[in-house]
């Protein structure tokens, strides 16, 4: 029997969680920002959040971007700003 989406879905976050932090532990310790891509493309950030980030992220009508790198963890998030200017609302 194979695997349910969801866990397909569940697998690939937790290794991508693990492989951002790996990256990031590879370098020395002077260098490590937390926050970066994986292999050029997914989107990682392991900062603690502030307001301004989440703001900005989430509600960003003037950012071209819909979906957006998340505020705290591995991959991307909707930028309800944008999409509301997109349909009209805001």
């Amino acid at each position: 029997m194979g695997m349910s989406l969801r866990t397909v879905a569940m697998v690939t976050g937790i290794g991508l969680v693990v492989a951002a932090v790996a990256q990031e532990l590879a370098k020395p310790s002077e260098e490590r920002k937390w926050h970066g891509t994986l292999a050029g493309v997914v989107p990682y950030d392991f900062r603690p959040p502030t307001v301004e980030r989440a703001r900005s992220t989430w509600w960003g009508p003037q950012d071209e971007r819909v979906f957006m790198p998340q505020v705290f963890g591995v991959g991307w998030t909707l930028n309800i700003g944008r999409l509301a200017r997109l349909i009209g609302l805001a």
